[in-house]
């Protein structure tokens, strides 16, 4: 039998000691990673490309004050400049008619308050030309699927539409000055190489309203940028750029389109599998080398529709901030401007949205709701505007104007899937080693609107009340404020956890 001592078995007392050994000798629970940030390495620009530009859904909505409150949210968020929408040509804007003569009569009165609205509140149009008022239609009844059905017909005649086009061009440039209308983009169409242009065959009729549109655009004035095909899933660049090249066609930029859940055949013409986080940045690389490869290699990339993909809801969940810090992360260096789609749930696709947070696209929900993906566009926006590098695919690291280091890490988790929290300890080299640090966070329990929407009771209508309360329970408490230690800083980062971390310049 084994000795006693007091009370307490021997075995005990030795397990004891040895628990107390671990305790003082055992550090920190060790990273799955260790990233090493230099303030003093190299840098390259790291212009905020992600947030210049978003995606509305019609021409029309912008006239409505939900969306221009959701608009001043995120403008306020993210100091976004342009907006691009469909339809400024549909019939409900009331650009053009026919009189009893046949004569085209032009009205501009919904296109004066959509432009006013948008300037007013600091932010320009991308002018996406679209789509064929009725009576100028070659077939009156080729109407999309969409709850708004507009016209994607092509034109009754190209001289019709050249004068169409002169008359809007002639208006935008008295009204608003050449100096503000040049800081603007027209963009021909949306999406020619899929149902939202009837043109046969779509491709080579697509080219000729190009044709005509950009040189329409420029016989007014040489200073207004215009560019295309933006098409969707990055497709017909190639052909495009040979045929401007070789007709001498007038173009400011590329633009195209493509989505997380766009199928890897669509983006890329093959069965290679791409992972989906991966997919967008992989099909701008591919667009990038085709417009490097073609007879206008210096011509921008703008990438006038994406977003994350959208299993399980996910739009609405604390996923989108990571999977937009990877795709900033991937996608830096090789394009000037994404748009995301959209920046409000103020969208008529499918009809009124009836009840929030159902997967749409949006930053904020139905009434404003703010979703994590508005708070992950908030914290995003802090980066700096240099671009310190680092192996990880887990962070972005900057130094702001201002001489502080600004650090992104996340823990990117897909819908879906299960995961674990992922530890990552950050090293800094040439800062002070207790240099003061705060830290924001958007994951399950910061800016997570959906369980406390489930905790209200889920109201298919919620009043202004019930949108304010949602707003104050998920808004962003004041930066976690702490040191480094020895230079070093360990973060814990939950599944789909986002984290900003800012190193203050000493």
């Amino acid at each position: 039998m084994m000795k006693e001592n007091g009370s307490f078995p021997i075995r005990f007392i030795c397990a004891f000691c040895a628990a107390f050994f671990l305790l003082v000798t055992v550090p920190k629970m060790r990273a799955q990673e260790t990233v090493t940030i230099d303030a003093d390495a190299p840098k390259t620009p790291f212009p905020h490309f992600w947030e210049q530009m978003f995606g509305s859904g019609h021409a029309i909505l912008s006239l409505r004050e939900p969306w221009r409150n959701d608009l001043r949210a995120v403008k306020g968020v993210t100091d976004f400049q342009w907006v691009r929408f469909h339809g400024i040509l549909d019939d409900e804007v009331g650009v053009y008619t026919r009189d009893q003569q046949g004569k085209a009569v032009y009205n501009f009165a919904y296109v004066d308050e959509i432009y006013d609205g948008l300037l007013k509140n600091g932010v320009r149009p991308l002018v996406e030309i679209s789509f064929m008022p009725t009576q100028l239609a070659a077939n009156p009844l080729d109407l999309h699927v969409f709850w708004y059905h507009p016209n994607v017909s092509p034109p009754r005649s190209w001289e019709e539409w050249d004068d169409l086009m002169a008359h809007f061009a002639r208006h935008l440039v008295a009204r608003y000055g050449i100096d503000e209308v040049a800081q603007w983009y027209f963009e021909v169409w949306n999406e020619p190489n899929i149902d939202f242009w009837g043109g046969i065959p779509r491709q080579q009729s697509y080219f000729e309203l190009y044709a005509h549109t950009a040189r329409d655009l420029k016989a007014v004035s040489p200073r207004l940028r215009v560019g295309g095909p933006a098409t969707a899933a990055a497709s017909w660049i190639p052909a495009f750029l040979k045929y401007v090249s070789e007709n001498q066609v007038p173009i400011d930029f590329v633009s195209t389109h493509g989505y997380a859940d766009d199928t890897v055949e669509n983006l890329f013409g093959n069965d290679k599998p791409v992972p989906i986080d991966d997919r967008v940045c992989e099909a701008v690389a591919k667009v990038r080398r085709q417009i490097d490869a073609s007879a206008r290699p210096k011509l921008p990339l703008f990438w006038t529709e994406w977003n994350v993909q959208g299993m399980d809801n996910s739009r609405d969940t604390i996923f989108v901030g990571p999977a937009l810090a990877n795709t900033i992360r991937e996608c830096d260096g090789r394009v000037n401007e994404m748009s995301f789609w959209t920046f409000s749930d103020v969208f008529e696709e499918g009809g009124p949205i009836a009840t929030p947070l159902e997967g749409h696209f949006g930053l904020r929900a139905k009434g404003g709701i703010n979703k994590p993906s508005y708070y992950a566009f908030a914290l995003l926006h802090q980066l700096g505007d240099m671009r310190i590098a680092t192996a990880s695919k887990h962070v972005i690291a900057t130094q702001a104007g201002n001489g502080s280091l600004v650090v992104a890490a996340w823990n990117l988790v897909d819908p879906g899937q299960s995961g674990s929290t992922r530890t990552i300890d950050l090293v800094f080299h040439d800062v002070p080693p207790n240099a003061r640090v705060t830290v924001q966070t958007v994951d399950r329990d910061h800016g997570n609107v959906l369980p406390k929407y489930r905790d209200m009771g889920s109201p298919f209508d919620p009043t202004p009340a019930q949108v304010k309360e949602l707003n104050g329970k998920t808004a962003l408490p004041p930066p976690q404020e702490m040191h480094l230690v020895g230079g070093q800083l360990q973060l814990k980062l939950t599944p789909n956890a986002l984290d900003l971390i800012t190193v203050e310049k000493q």
